[in-house]
């Protein structure tokens, strides 16, 4: 779900870079974290933890 390029969109629609791009820069960069919670007909949240130096 984080890999480049995953969309769950048509062909021509979107790039999948979103996610992709937020994890480098939440994780690699900040050091923090990224979790996805996610229910199948309900919804996902996004829990983003970045550290305090």
């Amino acid at each position: 779900m984080f890999g480049h390029l995953f969309t769950t969109k048509p062909v021509g629609r979107g790039t999948g870079l979103g996610l992709s791009i937020a994890y480098q820069i939440i994780v690699q960069k900040h050091r923090g974290t990224l979790k996805v919670n996610s229910v199948l007909g309900e919804g996902s949240k996004f829990i983003i933890t970045i550290p305090i130096s």
